[in-house]
């Protein structure tokens, strides 16, 4: 767990200053440099593309942005997933039964063609790319949440704060969702990484980040284009992305490993 907070904590830290020291703009094109290996010479650490920008440079802005989208996205659906397994499962009953049901419709639809069909209606929006990701990809979190909030509704403390008089909302959102904090905080962990993939698949379609900005999953398609001449435009962005990808997991696995020794008697 440690080490994965570390690289993770790494990686974003030079996503952030590395371009700082860099003499190079992201977008500023040199077409006297185009397709430069990676070498201290020029101070092209991660080479060039085919329009002579500095690779190095655009990783970070794609590492950055990448981070930003699934973060957002992954708020996004803890708000939407909390809030809506928690009133189905404290309420249940017929209203928990339809609320249930129209969950399980949206399972049966297609995950990416959703998100696909929300960038094409409303266009290629940067501020899109959240939301879209975000409310779709909230039902897992909302069956979890509803799960806990059944086993949680029966406890004391809810029977004390029910016969107090304390209005349903507020012991849901005073009472329950506290103790949702480590099935939550386990399942964000894990939700970052699926957010991640759907943001570098939408940008490798060509329908998540638009030039001149970048992400990672914009770079791996730039790098495909150019895999022959160009290796490392495609392997430098890929190998992030799978790093950052791994480290989530690890730190997800090793939260829930965590929150379960907690749990244990």
């Amino acid at each position: 767990m440690k080490k994965s907070g570390y690289i993770l904590l790494f990686i974003l830290v030079l996503a952030i200053v590395g371009p700082i020291f860099s003499p190079h703009d992201y977008q500023s094109t040199n077409f006297d440099a185009i397709l430069v290996s990676p070498s201290f010479s020029g101070m092209h650490l991660f080479g060039t593309d085919n329009l002579g920008r500095d690779l190095f440079v655009r990783t970070m802005l794609g590492i950055r942005i990448t981070l930003l989208v699934a973060i957002v996205a992954s708020l996004v659906s803890l708000i939407i997933g909390v809030t809506y397994g928690a009133v189905a499962g404290y309420i249940g009953g017929r209203v928990d039964a339809v609320m249930m049901r129209f969950v399980d419709t949206l399972y049966a639809l297609p995950f990416i063609f959703l998100v696909i069909l929300l960038m094409v209606a409303f266009e290629r929006n940067f501020l899109l790319i959240f939301i879209a990701i975000g409310a779709i990809n909230w039902l897992d979190m909302a069956r979890i949440v509803r799960g806990q909030t059944i086993s949680l509704r029966e406890r004391e403390f809810v029977d004390a704060a029910r016969l107090s008089g304390v209005s349903s909302a507020r012991i849901i959102f005073r009472h329950i969702a506290p103790n949702l904090l480590g099935i939550v905080t386990v399942y964000v962990t894990l939700t970052i990484p699926q957010a991640i993939l759907v943001e570098s698949f939408l940008s490798f379609l060509g329908l998540g980040v638009q030039e001149p900005q970048t992400s990672l999953g914009s770079l791996v398609d730039s790098g495909v284009n150019q895999m022959e001449g160009a290796s490392w435009m495609l392997l430098i962005p890929a190998a992030l992305l799978a790093l950052i990808l791994m480290c989530f997991n690890f730190l997800g696995d090793a939260l829930r490993d965590f929150f379960d020794a907690r749990q244990a008697p």
